[in-house]
């Protein structure tokens, strides 16, 4: 094997692929082994080891001065000798070995396994078992594992950060097994399986494990990632934590010794270190805690906005009992499909009718309200009730944003409502900000002051012709058709500027003054020309 040694300050690290500057690009029509050779080798192209403080030992290169490994093999020709080698000199000094391996493959095509979905395996030379992870489907939540130390918070964080939507495999210890005369036994990985990253089931997805005898130190990551945010956390990190004498004997900048600080450096170090750790306990703290608000939030949210049936009566409910309300489910407790909600604040109860509308709310809707309210008396003589309220989640097939604010729009139909109607989108918004008096109000049939809630449907925008169109219409309202000075008066006010605008009516003579293509109901005296 030959052999160089490396630059000042570089730690030199095993990866044990061909020299990616060295393997040429197979043809088309070349052999899958050398289009697999390629392959491998160009995931490790872009290390930039001079920034990263390393030095890449390929595959037929000396690995007796590596401080870690990345990816080592135990086939024979593909690595097995150097990584033979690298363990037995780490051996030899008395250091921990420190072995990242990538699980799964991105440039091959996913691999069927007897134990379901694409399975992948890093196999532990020398120890019973390996770790074997199931492919995830993409868009896999990914959160910190809880109670990490400094350095594997600092590897979830960066590949976290890196990897996007991944991909990512679903890791666990896997024994082997051996058939015998008393039958199966299974041979368990013995050590410690630590999972940094986790999916939301809690399946580790960045794991280290570490055999009972604590020589070796096996990270466990996802094949894809960006090595060289791997190689930066390694030499910075992983290395002073683990390997520190790998630092000394290259006199790397990232050699961390206590003994030698100064008073300053190591309180500014301290401070950070205690500064990482309370930012991962409180960051990690804050994602439980978002996590557990959404999931409280979400059924509120989907029911009131797009909810029927059951769905959208227990959103309601929720939203009652916030604000104060002792509700009953009649539905639950009489086995009937009414969606009739009694609810009791202090000395009031409303009968709560909660329906949905696809488009434009019916006018029945009421009506079937009136009917409950005439019936209640045999169901709960002695609960009387006198008024009710209708909930409405109303045009629900489309965007809150695009629904009316109302669920009537006649005026002359809401004139005769005698219970209060309330939109499912208002009520959203008043639970969502917390406006529990509004809640109160809506239901009660109480005037409410306070602020109209934001974030659901709002009226829609007034064109320019419509506001046109309301003001000659207000007009025509309020003027005496036949007082022409009164009404040029209103016009000329209206319009800002000392030039009269005449109103145009059906009758009359032709207009002299104005030169409007219309009529004019009376002629204006020449007095009021501008």
């Amino acid at each position: 094997m030959g052999h160089s040694a490396a630059p000042r300050g570089l730690v030199v690290v095993h990866v044990a692929v061909q020299n990616p500057a060295e393997v040429p690009q197979p043809h088309s029509d070349a052999a899958e082994y050398a289009r697999k050779l390629w392959a491998a080798a160009q995931k490790y192209e872009g290390i930039n080891g001079d920034k990263a403080g390393a030095e890449p030992r390929w595959l037929g290169m000396d690995t007796s001065t590596c401080a870690a490994a990345i990816n080592p093999s135990h086939f024979h020709g593909q690595g097995a000798d150097e990584f033979t080698r690298f363990l037995d000199r780490a051996t030899s000094r008395g250091e921990t070995a420190l072995i990242i391996a990538a699980m799964g493959n991105t440039t091959s095509e996913p691999r069927l396994s007897v134990f379901g979905g694409d399975v992948a395996s890093v196999h532990l030379p020398g120890f019973a078992g390996s770790i074997v992870g199931k492919r995830l489907g993409t868009g896999s939540q990914i959160t910190l594992a809880p109670g990490l130390n400094p350095v594997d918070q600092d590897l979830a964080l960066r590949i976290r950060n890196s990897s996007g939507d991944g991909p990512w495999w679903a890791m666990q210890p896997r024994p082997v097994t051996a058939e015998g005369p008393s039958g199966t036994t299974f041979y368990q990985p013995e050590g410690e399986f630590v999972p940094i990253l986790v999916d939301t089931l809690g399946e580790p997805v960045v794991a280290r494990w570490m055999p009972s005898d604590g020589k070796q130190i096996w990270y466990s990551v996802p094949d894809g990632i960006n090595w060289n945010t791997l190689v930066g956390w390694l030499v910075q990190r992983a290395l002073p934590a683990h390997v520190p004498d790998a630092l000394r004997r290259v006199r790397s900048p990232h050699r961390i010794n206590p003994d030698l600080e100064t008073t300053a450096e190591s309180s500014a170090r301290h401070a950070l270190e205690e500064l990482e750790r309370h930012y991962g306990a409180e960051k990690a703290r804050l994602e439980v805690a978002q996590k557990r608000a959404k999931e409280a939030a979400e059924p509120v949210r989907s029911g009131l906005l797009f909810g029927t049936g059951s769905e959208l009566v227990d959103a309601v409910e929720v939203v009652l009992r916030a604000a104060g309300f002792d509700v009953t489910d009649l539905d639950e407790e009489l086995g009937t499909k009414s969606a009739d909600l009694p609810a009791v604040l202090g000395e009031e109860t409303r009968l709560v009718e909660v329906k949905s509308e696809g488009g434009q709310a019916k006018k029945a809707l009421m009506a079937d309200l009136e009917r409950h309210l005439g019936t209640w008396p045999k169901l709960r003589p002695d609960q009387p009730v006198t008024r009710g309220a209708l909930v409405v989640n109303h045009q629900h097939k489309l965007d809150p944003a695009q629904r009316t604010r109302e669920v009537y729009g006649r005026r002359e139909f809401v004139a005769t409502l005698k219970h209060p109607v309330i939109p499912a989108t208002s009520l959203f918004g008043w639970w969502r900000t917390e406006d529990w008096a509004a809640v109160r109000a809506a239901v009660l049939g109480q005037q409410h002051h306070g602020t109209e809630p934001s974030g659901t449907a709002s009226a829609k925008p007034q064109t320019p012709a419509a506001a046109r169109r309301g003001f000659w219409s207000r007009l025509g309202r309020s003027a005496d058709p036949t007082s022409t000075a009164g009404l040029v008066l209103q016009l000329r006010l209206a319009s800002g500027t000392g030039r009269a605008i005449v109103f145009t009516g059906a009758t009359g003579t032709p207009c002299s003054c104005c030169r409007w293509p219309r009529r004019c109901p009376t002629p204006l005296p020449p007095s009021l020309w501008s």
